[in-house]
């Protein structure tokens, strides 16, 4: 596990920052619509985006109309449910994926099962379906064990990602590594050092792409391993990081 803090040194640099946002920018809610983003974070990223020449983008589970919902009027790049939607410009078209019929049975099944479960949420999010369990944390080893039956009857091309809180069905193509692969494709994030701030099982593989690139790799609160090479306590801290990034890169200008 890793406990080095990032690099403060990035200043000058040509840099394309990816983040996360859920226990990254945010701090998990039992209800992902819980969450709050206050006026200070949501100008500290847009001033980071006019610094970086438009360089920033969402990689979240979230879908891209919640993203643009929670911070509003802010509009950035955005990958939503794990690359399966995109938007590779703040105004421009998102590239969506609807629930495929599979995966809406899977949902009515568990949804039955568990209705007279207090605190379970589910978040039905077009080709990926999450379970929440943070306000029912006891109930987390049978809905696992659940999802696993469940998993079993869905044809091949589904995968189980299992989080601090609950677990998501997702196709297997759904990974942050190619939502960050495919923005470094394109302007103006080609050419760039790609930075990456993530804090669960899922930002792994976009960890393990960006240090393919020798970028940096950030998780937030890791415990047990990860592929990240840099860590931050908690989000108050990713907060305080990105202020002294945004201070950097602005005095490099």
């Amino acid at each position: 596990m890793t406990t080095q803090p990032p690099p403060d040194d990035l200043k000058g640099r040509d840099i394309a920052l990816f983040l996360d946002i859920d226990g990254t920018l945010l701090e998990h809610r039992p209800h992902p619509e819980d969450v709050r983003v206050d006026d200070r974070l949501r100008g500290l990223l847009g001033s980071i985006a006019r610094s970086l020449g438009g360089a920033v983008a969402f990689v979240t589970g979230r879908n891209i109309a919640m993203v643009d919902r929670l911070f509003a009027p802010l509009h950035l790049p955005t990958a939503g449910l794990y690359g399966l939607e995109h938007r590779l410009t703040p105004e421009g078209p998102v590239e969506s994926a609807g629930e495929p019929e599979d995966l809406a049975a899977v949902a009515d099944h568990l949804q039955h099962r568990f209705h007279t479960t207090e605190g379970i949420y589910f978040e039905r999010k077009g080709a990926v379906l999450a379970i929440h369990t943070r306000a029912a944390p006891a109930a987390l080893p049978e809905v696992k064990a659940a999802a696993e039956e469940a998993l079993a009857r869905l044809p091949e091309g589904y995968r189980i990602v299992a989080g601090h809180a609950g677990l998501e069905f997702m196709p297997l193509e759904a990974l942050k590594s190619a939502a960050i692969e495919r923005f470094m494709e394109a302007s103006p994030f080609a050419g760039r050092l790609p930075v990456f701030l993530g804090d669960d099982v899922s930002d792994e593989a976009g960890f393990e792409y960006v240090n393919a690139l020798n970028g940096v790799s950030i998780r937030v609160r890791p415990q047990g391993g990860t592929e990240a090479g840099f860590a931050l306590p908690d989000v108050a801290s990713v907060h305080r990081w990105l202020a002294g990034f945004e201070a950097n890169v602005d005095a490099a200008r």
